[in-house]
């Protein structure tokens, strides 16, 4: 059986699985936090396997961090999933009541998107967030984890899968697709699949949106910005620098450039090379960066994401030559200032066009459990439907409602009636 199969079969069953009653959804949610809990072991076994394999074939450190699942990250995704469970139900909520005339009443209410195709490398717990948002929502989806995990997820998919079938929810809710060559069967549903959303490298995302007419949301760069401004405290931007830098290198919300104004760069470079040294840091930097502090020249490869211990360095005029950076330069993910100036923080919170803009906070909270959404899919740097961490809010569409009493637009269109429009 192909996916395209298994795709229609679930446009079929996507209806009733977004009419099943939020009770029977947060049973099942429950369920499958039961299961990961009395399961750990077996997990951890099968992700100690997917992580031998991958040393063997010298996976980058960066993506290892990714493919470990361990105490910490089970508890994180048990977490996220209680999270959801305490959640109000994101279906049918009315957004528009309004009569157009006497008798005939408009209504608009949210309903989940459907069929959603979740591709994602390296991070077994990604399976468990896409398919718990997934379930609370009210979608159906198809799971295409990496290679690299595959016992993990293997393992994974099926503790939820079995959770879910147990609380009473349709068995083709959730599927999982296991080879490569599943993924172009994948991209070539359209009319079946309703959305795609890929987790991966800038390349394995491009890839994706370059081969299918499916709607596509997600980001392909994670290259994220810290402007320190003149009116900085210098001790709190090495510190939030820091965590945004090392906390988790390999995120797509770490940051990857520092922008520093002219003003106070001759102060603030030299300990913040320091502070960078001690954690392991390597800065590059551009010519003016570099008449102050010893660093290698940024190169021709210009300002990248770096997903490694490893960060940029410009010196700017003001405000405006970091905002103008950032625009020309960044992916649109998460930038931040470090300012105690008011008007600098609005001006640049107003102009970075990103999904994320903060002040005086690391990049890493661009993240769904840490906004308070239970988890998310991904992070969506698209201006159309969701953009930023894309939670339960992002699973979701509308639908309009119209109930009458035998009214016909002729009679609207000659004159014998006329709208009378009113929000309810």
């Amino acid at each position: 059986m192909s996916i395209r199969d298994d795709a229609r079969k679930m446009k079929l069953k996507a209806p009733y699985m977004a009419n099943v009653p939020v009770d029977e959804r947060n049973k099942a949610l429950k369920l499958i936090a039961e299961s990961l809990k009395a399961n750990a072991d077996k997990i951890f076994d099968a992700n100690h396997i997917d992580m031998a394999e991958a040393e063997a074939n010298e996976i980058p450190g960066s993506v290892l961090k990714r493919l470990k699942f361990d105490e910490g990250k089970l508890k994180a995704s048990v977490d996220g999933i209680v999270s959801l469970i305490g959640l109000d139900d994101p279906i049918g909520r009315v957004t528009l009541h309004r009569q157009l005339d006497e008798g005939l009443v408009l209504t608009r209410i949210t309903c989940p998107i459907g069929v959603i195709g979740v591709i994602f490398e390296a991070r077994p717990d990604a399976l468990i967030q896409i398919a718990s948002l997934c379930i609370k929502s009210g979608n159906c989806a198809i799971l295409k984890g990496g290679k690299e995990t595959v016992n993990t997820n293997k393992v994974l998919f099926d503790l939820i899968h079995e959770a879910v079938v147990s609380a009473g929810l349709p068995s083709e809710c959730l599927f999982q697709a296991t080879s490569h060559s599943e993924i172009d069967e994948l991209l070539d549903c359209y009319g079946d699949v309703d959305l795609i959303i890929p987790r991966g490298s800038n390349a394995f995302v491009r890839y994706i949106m370059d081969n299918t007419r499916i709607p596509v949301m997600g980001h392909a760069d994670g290259i994220c910005h810290i402007y320190v401004d003149k009116a900085a405290d210098i001790d709190m931007a090495i510190k939030i620098i820091t965590d945004a830098k090392i906390q988790y290198t390999a995120a797509c919300n770490a940051v990857e450039t520092l922008l520093v104004h002219k003003d106070i760069a001759d102060e603030f470079l030299p300990k913040l090379k320091a502070a960078m040294d001690e954690v392991g840091v390597t800065l590059k930097g551009d010519f003016a960066s570099r008449g102050i502090i010893t660093i290698d020249p940024v190169g021709e490869e210009g300002y990248v994401e770096y997903l490694s211990l490893m960060a940029s360095v410009k010196v700017v005029d003001d405000i405006d030559g970091a905002i103008t950076h950032i625009n020309a330069h960044g992916s649109h993910h998460t930038d931040a200032i470090i300012t105690d100036d008011d008007n600098a923080a609005d001006t640049f919170m107003r102009l970075v066009d990103s999904a994320g803009v903060y002040r005086n906070c690391s990049t890493r909270f661009s993240d769904g459990f840490r906004y308070g959404f239970g988890a998310e899919v991904g992070i969506s740097t698209s201006k159309l439907h969701a953009r930023g961490p894309v939670g339960l809010d992002g699973l979701m569409t509308y639908k309009y409602m119209l109930n009458g009493q035998g009214q016909t637009v002729g009679e609207y269109a000659s004159g014998a009636k006329e709208f009378r429009f009113r929000d309810l």
